[in-house]
C-alpha cells in the first residue's frame, strides 16, 4: 500500500513556491512530483494545510448498505438464490453491483449461502 508523504516535505514545498520558486522547480529540488507540488499549494490555499487526507479504507460499501433490506428479504423469500439473481433482482430497481460487492456484503454481515446441507464424513475403507 502506497504512504504519504510526510508534512514536513509538503510544508517545505509549499514554502519555496510561497518565497517565489516556481512548482515545476520547487518539485524538481525536493524530488517530487509536479503534479504533488501543484496539489499541494492548493491544498496549502485552500485548506490551510497540507496535511494527507486518510488512505485506504472503504469507500463503496455504503452504497450497497442502502439496499440491505432488499437483500436479506431476496434472501427469507428464497433462502437458495444465486448472487446473480440478487443482482438481477438489484438490477430491476436500478442499482448497479457487481456480484464481487453482493459477496462482500454478505461476508460483512456474516450471511451464507448453503444450496445444502453438509454431507456427512465420507467411511474409511481399511485394507488388509
Amino acid at each position: 500500500m502506497s504512504k504519504a508523504l510526510s508534512v514536513d516535505l509538503r510544508e517545505r514545498v509549499v514554502a519555496a513556491v510561497a518565497a517565489g520558486t516556481s512548482r515545476r522547480a520547487a518539485a524538481a529540488r525536493f524530488g517530487v512530483s509536479v503534479s504533488s507540488a501543484i496539489r499541494w499549494c492548493i491544498l496549502a490555499r485552500e485548506v490551510g494545510s497540507v496535511a494527507p487526507g486518510p488512505l485506504g479504507g472503504d469507500r463503496r460499501s455504503k452504497h450497497i448498505e442502502a439496499h440491505g433490506a432488499l437483500i436479506r428479504s431476496l434472501l427469507d423469500r428464497k433462502s437458495d438464490i444465486t448472487l446473480k439473481e440478487i443482482r438481477a433482482e438489484l438490477a430491476k430497481l436500478g442499482v448497479s453491483a457487481g456480484i464481487v460487492t453482493i459477496w462482500r456484503f454478505f461476508q460483512r454481515h456474516r450471511l451464507t449461502l448453503k444450496k445444502r446441507r453438509r454431507m456427512p464424513p465420507s467411511r474409511t475403507v481399511q485394507t488388509s
